[in-house]
């Protein structure tokens, strides 16, 4: 079966540039005038025993700002790594994709074209699902330019159980795990009064322990790694990844896929390091990206209609997480959360973060709320994406679209 790598990298304006609030925000962008993670990344693809695939590189930036400049970089990095790597590598960038909305306008598809773009996470990872359809892929493997490989077999590993048959269910979707830099793979827990409420990282290793922790060496799985997903085609040709989802669209991804009868199993032994910058977002900064995503998806799930050929999921079914965070308790706990870190913030004198805690609350009852039925969106979403993956099979179309994504 054809295989594709495809790595994700994320480009930002120069390291003392003052910080636009037009620009895209990612966890962390390397600054166009740094070396970054991605060169370790792709040199950590020498240590693999199997090579059998192509690997594509999607530059994103923060601003069109340093889009050319940024391409030449990456190009510069690719010419040099793929050396070490031995392996042949591809570019996407904006100025591709600017060709392939050219294309697709001039055929009269502009809602395909408003499917692709380089501004979010999701919509990263549905070009990362797109590119390798062009290239007639069966598997695609996702992973990100902050992680490194280290086990030779990991190629093989992948593709041990994808569209193979496991109790009676043929798999479409396999979820390996991140090992962090302490040969773990457990979050780090802080204790703090809020984490009392909200007890993310404490749910996460409850899942982590109960899936990647125990034997058989495969079973289905509630969470999933951006970075470290594998995934035919019978499920990348029609799921997409929902670029309403302001982050978290890896779990995300595994919810939808659920509802359309595609469950993710985790292989226990497919691991990857990884090694991400440190995060600098101020707590109450990382508790409002979280209560978006989760907000929306307590309203995909709970606006959930009974249409054939599709499963009700329900936020038992999702483990202690994300299941933890998507029940009818969210809003209580997110208003615990908050009230007890606003305090937190007082005691060091940071009225500043407390404001911004207590302004967590009203955002979760007003602007987090969707104002738009999130469960019929996503069927319309499937929907366009699953035409448009099909009408990339017309050989003709198939063949003008990889010049572009090949040059």
């Amino acid at each position: 079966m054809k295989t594709a790598m495809v790595i994700p990298t994320y480009w930002g304006r120069k390291k003392n540039s003052i910080h636009n609030p037009d620009d895209t925000v990612y966890d962390h962008p390397t600054p166009i005038d740094s070396e970054g993670t991605l060169k370790r990344a792709i040199e950590s693809i020498g240590i693999l025993d199997n090579k059998d695939f192509e690997l594509i590189i999607i530059v994103a930036t923060t601003t069109e700002d340093i889009e050319k400049e940024t391409e030449k970089k990456v190009k510069d990095i690719i010419g040099s790594a793929s050396k070490i790597a031995k392996i042949n590598i591809s570019m996407f960038g904006p100025s591709h994709l600017k060709q392939i909305h050219d294309y697709m306008s001039k055929n009269n598809k502009i809602d395909y074209a408003d499917l692709l773009s380089l501004d979010g996470y999701s919509n990263i990872r549905n070009l990362c699902l797109f590119l390798p359809h062009i290239n007639e892929s069966d598997i695609i493997m996702l992973i990100d330019d902050d992680e490194v490989f280290e086990d030779p077999k990991y190629i093989d590993k992948a593709k041990k159980f994808i569209n193979k048959k496991y109790g009676g269910k043929r798999i479409s979707a396999i979820a390996g795990y991140y090992l962090q830099e302490n040969n773990d793979f457990h979050a780090d827990i802080v204790a703090r009064p809020w984490t009392k409420f909200w007890n993310k990282n404490k749910s996460m290793n409850k899942s982590f322990d109960k899936i990647i922790g125990t034997q058989p060496r495969l079973k289905k799985t509630s969470f999933v790694f951006g970075g470290n997903m594998v995934l035919h085609k019978n499920v990348f040709k029609v799921i997409p990844f929902d670029p309403s989802i302001p982050r978290g669209e890896d779990i995300d991804y595994l919810i939808d896929a659920k509802m359309f009868g595609f469950d993710f199993y985790l292989d226990n032994e497919l691991s990857i390091r990884h090694i991400p910058p440190k995060k600098t977002n101020p707590v109450w900064k990382q508790i409002r990206e979280d209560l978006y995503r989760f907000i929306y998806e307590k309203s995909k799930i709970e606006g959930q209609k009974h249409i054939e050929g599709m499963t009700i999921v329900h936020p038992k079914e999702l483990g202690d997480y994300p299941g933890n965070f998507i029940d009818k308790d969210l809003e209580k706990k997110i208003e615990d959360t908050c009230n007890s870190l606003s305090d937190y913030y007082i005691s060091k004198k940071d009225i500043e973060g407390s404001k911004e805690a207590l302004k967590n609350i009203m955002l979760a009852k007003t602007d987090a709320i969707p104002k738009y039925d999130t469960f019929k969106h996503l069927c319309k979403l499937q929907k366009t994406w699953q035409e448009m993956m099909q009408y990339i099979d017309d050989d003709n179309i198939r063949k003008s679209l990889k010049k572009i994504i090949n040059t």
